[in-house]
């Protein structure tokens, strides 16, 4: 199946599992299908099953956005409680999409969990509480970590469900009729190579010439600074102490705290991502380790590093890898009944990140890596890890082990399954008329409060949707070229758009745009340059700086910086 026949279906309101190989334009299509529901005044809730997936698509976790949190099951109590919870209800209650991201790695448990808040919410009985579901995502990927189940004192919800590991083994998922939509175009080009091997381990067809390729990106050591990936939490721990013992500045410890009764403290610092005590250093490479839910500034899993300390109380200073400057100030876990808090930690939500697990690493797209798959225990982390990386020339190995190289069987078969429902999906639209695919459209975006065709009105409001537009794409973290593809657009007018955003005060550069920030060697004597001719003539113009620079920097870059000088 194409995108735009994915995108087509979509825009049906129908329930959709979008999968598809890395590569074949899932993210790029929900990023279609989101830039439509706003053009038609429609604000979708996008989640993720993780934080760093979450982080990417610049939403919230599906635990933190549906208020299940960390539980791992659900009593009616619980269901209550969080039925009570004002932020929760406003969000359920708006909403009228619902996407989720990185589905693979939600447990079936969880599924369940999900569904039952949304009926309960939204006092439904129809699945997701009548919200057109939107589930992405690869089971080729990793499969949810499953905790152990405990007894709680209250009756549980789903317990006989609890042994279904993957988000499809649930009967949330059959009674959302979901509509299978494998996508079977490569977008991905940079290397072709490198992806019929990846190609090869899902399809459980490796041939000797990829045991080569693999055999040929044998380092080591880490060679620069890239990200590093290990099976075992152990190995990651271990890289982290030396890498901060590595660094000449002072350290600073920050100690966790807690109360409440030790097995429930237990159960939280299990849950919790930043250690009981976490010693920093200037320079540290650290990763966020729980969603701001307050001011969104950070999800579980914004990375960074420590640029300094605060003088008020001493807490760390952290510059994400968007150049956003944040302070991480102590947060709270905690276990609740109803109102009353049965046990809570406080801890500055960070962790060290110099390496990180192959199931941290999901979602993320690299430049270059190294990584130690010797030790792999797990079907798909090898796949994972791998496909981490755009090309092969960015792949360093220390090791690699044969279970790295093999998929799930069980996934295999599945994955054939799935292949099959998308074609029945496709066959069936193929046979229905342009005008009755768009009846359809429109009467789903009329359903949920929009207005079909929005996007397409004349004059000043046509002109105000498209730099909507193209601020929720900026917003989102992506590239100009990224944004010049998905608007159709070229990147002078998409810099155009950002300079009206940033003239009315929609957009912030220094918050939202620091993706788009050129290199500190060329943005430093750009705005040098750009202070000389304002102190003559008294306005940024752009070709006297491009003169005075000797025209070593495009247009493209001059504007980016102004955009960055204009707020100051």
């Amino acid at each position: 199946m194409t995108q735009d026949q994915a995108l087509a279906i979509l825009k049906t309101g129908a329930n959709v599992f979008l999968t598809g190989e890395p590569g074949s334009g899932k993210t790029h299509t929900i990023n279609r299908y989101v830039e439509y529901l706003h053009s038609c005044g429609i604000e979708p809730a996008i989640t993720a099953s993780t934080g760093i997936a979450a982080t990417h698509i610049g939403g919230f976790t599906i635990h933190s956005w549906s208020g299940i949190g960390v539980r791992n099951s659900l009593s009616k109590y619980d269901l209550d409680s969080i039925a009570q919870n004002r932020r929760v209800v406003e969000r359920v209650r708006s909403a009228r999409v619902l996407i989720i991201d990185e589905v693979s790695m939600l447990s079936a448990q969880t599924l369940f969990m999900v569904d039952a808040v949304l009926r309960e919410i939204r006092q439904s009985d129809q699945p997701f509480g009548g919200l057109q579901a939107v589930l992405v995502g690869d089971f080729f990927q990793l499969p949810p970590i499953s905790p152990r189940q405990r007894e709680r004192e209250e009756g549980v919800l789903f317990a006989q469900s609890s042994r279904a590991q993957f988000a499809y083994m649930s009967s949330a998922w059959s009674l959302l009729n979901l509509l299978t939509c494998y996508l079977s175009e490569q977008h991905r080009q940079e290397d072709v190579v490198f992806l019929e091997l990846l190609s090869a381990i899902r399809h459980r067809a490796l041939l000797p010439a990829h045991r080569a390729l693999l055999k040929a990106r044998h380092v080591p050591r880490p060679q620069g600074i890239v990200a590093q990936l290990y099976s075992h939490n152990a190995d990651v721990d271990r890289i982290n102490k030396e890498e901060l013992a590595k660094l000449s500045s002072a350290e600073r410890t920050f100690e966790m705290t807690s109360s409440g009764s030790e097995h429930l403290v237990s159960t939280l610092k299990r849950g919790c991502l930043s250690p009981e005590d976490l010693t920093l250093k200037i320079g540290a490479r650290v990763m966020f380790t729980k969603n701001d839910t307050t001011t969104h500034r950070f999800v579980n899993g914004t990375l960074g590093a420590v640029v300094g300390f605060s003088r008020e109380a001493g807490y760390p200073v952290v510059k994400t890898i968007t150049d956003k400057l944040l302070c991480a100030e102590p947060m709270e876990w905690s276990l609740q009944d109803g109102s009353r808090i049965l046990a809570r930690l406080s801890q500055v939500p960070l962790r060290l990140a110099w390496a990180i697990t192959v199931h941290k690493s999901q979602g993320m797209s690299l430049d270059a890596a190294f990584m130690d798959l010797s030790d792999t225990f797990e079907y798909g982390q090898g796949y994972v890890a791998l496909s981490r990386v755009r090309t092969l020339a960015g792949l360093s190995l220390a090791g690699i082990n044969e279970r790295a190289l093999e998929v799930h069987p069980d996934i295999s078969a599945k994955d054939a399954e799935f292949r099959e429902q998308s074609e029945a999906v496709r066959q069936t639209f193929a046979k229905m008329s342009s005008a009755e695919l768009a009846i359809m459209q429109a009467n789903f975006i009329r359903a949920c409060g929009g207005t079909p065709g929005k996007g397409r009105t004349v004059s000043k409001k046509k002109a105000g949707l498209t730099y909507e537009a193209t601020r929720v794409l900026a917003c989102r973290g992506l590239s100009l070229k990224e944004m010049a593809k998905e608007r159709g657009l070229t990147a002078t007018t998409i810099i155009s758009h950002l300079e009206k955003l940033t003239a009315g005060k929609q957009i912030e550069p220094q918050r939202d745009l620091g993706h788009l920030k050129p290199p500190e060697i060329h943005f430093s004597k750009i705005a040098a340059a750009f202070e000389i001719v304002y102190k003559k003539e008294r306005r940024m113009l752009l070709a006297p700086v491009r003169y005075r620079l000797d025209n070593r920097f495009s247009f493209d870059e001059l504007r980016l910086t102004r955009l960055f000088l204009l707020v100051k």
